[in-house]
Formats: C-alpha cells, structure tokens, sequence
C-alpha cells in the first residue's frame, strides 16, 4: 500500500467516477437550460415585433393626451373671461338699477310735490296792508316732517 503508482491510479480511477456522477447529474439541468434558452428566444422575438408597435400606441396617446390637456386649459380660460365679463355686466346693472331708483324717486318726490301744490286751497287775499298781518306761526323741524307725513 505505499505503493504511489497505485494511489495514483485510485485517484484517478475515483476522479472519473466523479466526474461521470457529475456529467450525469448535468445532463438533465443543460437540458433544462437548453429548453430554457430556446423559450427566451422566443419571447425576445415575440417581444420584438410586438413592442414597437405598443410604445409607438403608448406615445400617440401620450400626444392625445397633451393635446387634450391644452384644449382643457384653454376652455377653462375661455370660462374664466366669459365669467369675468358676465360679473361686469351684473355690475353695470346694478349701478343702472340704482341710479333708476334714485331718478324714480325724485321723480315721485316732485309728482308729489306738485300735487300737494295744485291742491292746496288757495288763499283769498286780504285787504289788511301786509303791515298789519300776522306772519305765520314758526314751527319745528318735527312738527314740519309730521305735516309732510300727513300729506
């Protein structure tokens, strides 16, 4: 047994029965890979004719949408004018409204005044030299504003 050519041959002998363990083993996962390999290929081709098309969609929708996204801005601006000027218009009105009021009021404030006027009885003069008449009663402002009321 110290012989080194025969360690030498057993080694050898067990390194090849590893090696065809190994090889044996192998077999079936190369295959696997082969198979493997071929199902990649496959799908990098299918992947190949199918995706230009798709990202050239993807990116007409993109411009769709930017498109549309403008058109959107613009409307709401176009809105926002069209509120702005409707709110000028209110306004106008308004001021239209007042100053019709105030007119309307000052008109009914002078038909009044007119009509008191054409109503009053007049006065017969009196034949006392306006030396000898007696000037009207002084009255107050309350009691001038009760007198309008009563009119």
């Amino acid at each position: 047994m110290t012989e080194p050519i025969f360690w030498l041959a057993v080694s050898l002998v067990l390194v090849a029965v590893c090696l065809a363990a190994v090889l044996v083993a192998a077999i079936p996962a190369f295959i696997e890979l082969a198979r493997a390999a071929r199902s990649a290929e496959k799908l990098f081709d299918t992947l190949g004719r199918e995706l230009p098309p798709t990202l050239e969609a993807i990116r007409l929708t993109g411009l769709e949408i930017s498109d549309l996204t403008d058109d959107i801005s613009q409307g709401v601006e176009s809105a926002g004018n069209v509120v702005k000027q409707v709110d000028q218009g209110i306004a106008a009105a308004k001021r239209q409204v007042q100053e019709v009021k105030v007119t309307t009021r000052s008109v009914f404030a002078g038909v009044k005044a007119a009509w008191q006027t054409w109503n009053r009885p007049s006065r017969k003069p009196s034949r006392l030299p306006p030396s000898q008449l007696s000037p009207p009663p002084e009255r107050s402002p309350q009691e001038r504003r009760e007198q309008a009321k009563e009119s």
